[in-house]
């Protein structure tokens, strides 16, 4: 999924967690990634040490296509064991047991080239904050989604979302020539959580963000899996933040408004 969203990626690996994060900054139009794996729902063992005990955590670059073919071998794999190495350069080592045909097991092991990240630069590499929304939605089945986006896509090169408080959803370009929209109704708003401010907007006022059509259809390829839950939040003329939630993983995606 990951590999299908960036050529590169960063790895950030904590006690409780690992991180993978594309961070290009948004305020000069580029989309940002963070997505979150709880350790223990993946390794029944798990052992790092970071830079100290105060900023126990590392932080490594890695090419998204090497790690995605590592694990690819994995899938029917017995056990599954990564580590970060240096056998003359630094690697994230990936050991899969496959077993085989006649019941014994063989190691293919990847040596996957990283570059570990000073720490002067992990402050340009923490979770994006998001700003308020105007409105949040939850979307429909992203593959029904990707469909009308990839048509879109045909006639335009920028796409304007908009969406209200009564679980409306508009998907809209505009030409010089033609107007296209196709809408999608009750889809519902997630509740507000505890101590967040109620709404104070008219439930059919929508709110919109246009955006490059490219980089909302390049997250919708990406989805190889059906989330269990969709949502996107709008800040209306700044972003729109896609929060797609899985049995174990959590990714978020920041794309910019079109200036």
């Amino acid at each position: 999924m990951i590999a299908r969203l960036a050529k590169t990626c960063t790895l950030r690996i904590s006690p409780e967690k690992l991180n993978f994060i594309l961070c290009d900054r948004l305020a000069s139009g580029g989309v940002s990634m963070w997505s979150e794996l709880e350790q223990e729902n993946f390794f029944s063992e798990f052992q790092m040490e970071g830079v100290s005990a105060e900023n126990n955590v590392i932080y490594v670059e890695l090419a998204s296509e090497n790690l995605s073919r590592a694990l690819k071998t994995a899938q029917n794999a017995r056990t599954l064991k990564i580590k970060l190495t240096n056998k003359n350069f630094p690697c994230l080592t990936v050991s899969v047991e496959l077993l085989s045909v006649s019941s014994s097991s063989r190691i293919v092991t990847h040596d996957i080239p990283i570059k570990v990240i000073p720490r002067r630069l992990w402050k340009d590499l923490q979770e994006p904050s998001v700003p308020d929304a105007d409105v949040s939605i939850y979307l429909p089945a992203l593959k029904t989604m990707k469909s009308v986006v990839e048509k879109m896509k045909n006639i335009s090169n920028h796409l304007v979302m908009e969406a209200n408080l009564s679980g409306d959803l508009n998907l809209k370009i505009e030409t010089e020539l033609v107007c296209v929209t196709t809408h999608f109704r009750d889809l519902g708003n997630p509740p507000l959580a505890s101590g967040d401010t109620p709404w104070d907007r008219d439930p059919a006022e929508m709110a919109e963000v246009c955006v490059d059509i490219r980089k909302l259809l390049q997250l919708l390829a990406g989805q190889q899996v059906n989330p269990t839950k969709a949502l996107c939040s709008l800040v209306a003329g700044r972003m729109l933040h896609l929060h797609l939630l899985y049995e174990d993983v959590s990714l978020q995606y920041f794309i910019p408004a079109r200036s």
